[in-house]
């Protein structure tokens, strides 16, 4: 039998709704003081609208971290409200880091349509970027929160971890000897801290102490590891159609992701071959992907993500939190692991 606090708990996609109806208006008042020579960028990046500067319907991406941030908040039992500056600064440099991120990746599509440097040009997508990162700063000091100047320390290193994590994944292209360890280092760094990090502020922002502070932080790393596991696969074997990726994307690329790096580390045939493979100047996807599988890089990535799944839902259970925001962080958590997109 469902618990009474899951069973009040509301679905995924009415919670998302909830985020977005409040942090959206913060998001476009922050693109809205961008300076005009990155503005548009930054609303086309975030699906607002066209390159041309007409409204679209496309959305901004899957709103995972705002949410976390304001489900924090009242899990710690404050205000989403208060919570709608942590929420919309963690957006503002998750988008930061993908206008970066597909500059350095050399992406042609996200969310279905052209990347931003591929439309408007590499310095201009880059600019939009930086513009991005100064505005989410901006947010969390402009507040008036009375943790603002904390908050803005604690994104400070989130967003220096997640330099040094895209560093690292960069430098990995060009390494032929990464440990399994060293990638899930990376990963801590680079993709899951911002989730850690979101979860962190939204507590703060509601007003947690340093105990609920640190527990929802490990809950948000547990889930952003889990996270990039999914994301990994997906880059792999994702379709296409939703994903709004191209297919076998990270193998086009050389990307030492989690499944691969986990295939070239078994010590199986399958793994030698990918090796090769990897090594060598044709490039040969569909053959990469099944080597992965045959090494076991699939099934592991798989299992982590169960498991890592299992342990923030641990960390959830170890806090003394708000009923029913926490069915709806575990809910949540259970969907970023079992989306296909």
């Amino acid at each position: 039998m469902p618990s009474e606090a899951a069973a009040r708990a509301r679905p995924v996609r009415d919670v998302v709704v909830w985020s977005r109806g409040m942090v959206e208006p913060a998001l476009r008042a922050a693109v809205d003081g961008l300076p005009g020579s990155v503005r548009h960028v930054a609303g086309y990046h975030l699906g607002w609208w066209d390159e041309h500067g007409e409204p679209t319907a496309s959305g901004g991406g899957k709103a995972i971290r705002p949410v976390l941030a304001q489900l924090a908040a009242e899990a710690v039992h404050g205000s989403a409200i208060d919570a709608v500056p942590a929420a919309a600064a963690v957006e503002l440099v998750h988008n930061f880091s993908l206008l970066h991120d597909d500059v350095l990746d050399g992406d042609l599509t996200r969310r279905h349509r052209p990347t931003a440097w591929h439309v408007f040009g590499v310095h201009s997508a880059i600019l939009a970027g930086d513009a991005m990162l100064a505005s989410a700063f901006d947010v969390l000091a402009a507040s008036g929160h009375p943790a603002a100047l904390t908050g803005v320390r604690m994104l400070n290193a989130a967003v220096l971890n997640l330099v040094e994590g895209e560093h690292e994944d960069l430098a990995f292209e060009a390494r032929h000897d990464i440990a399994v360890a060293e990638c899930v280092a990376m990963v801590e760094r680079k993709t899951a801290g911002l989730l850690a990090d979101a979860c962190a502020l939204g507590a703060l922002f509601g007003g947690g102490g340093p105990a609920e502070v640190a527990g929802l932080r490990d809950f948000g790393l547990k889930v952003g590891v889990a996270f990039q596991h999914v994301d990994d696969l997906l880059g792999i074997w994702g379709d296409p159609a939703v994903t709004g990726k191209p297919v076998h994307g990270d193998l086009h690329a050389r990307k030492k992701s989690l499944p691969v790096v986990a295939a070239l580390t078994s010590g199986t045939p399958a793994g030698r071959e990918l090796a090769v493979l990897y090594r060598d100047a044709v490039i040969e996807p569909a053959r990469m992907a099944e080597l992965v599988e045959a090494a076991g890089g699939r099934k592991w990535s798989e299992q982590q993500a169960g498991l890592l799944l299992s342990q923030a839902l641990h960390h959830l259970d170890s806090i003394d939190l708000a009923p029913r925001p926490a069915a709806e962080l575990a809910a949540l958590a259970n969907t970023i692991v079992h989306r296909d997109h």
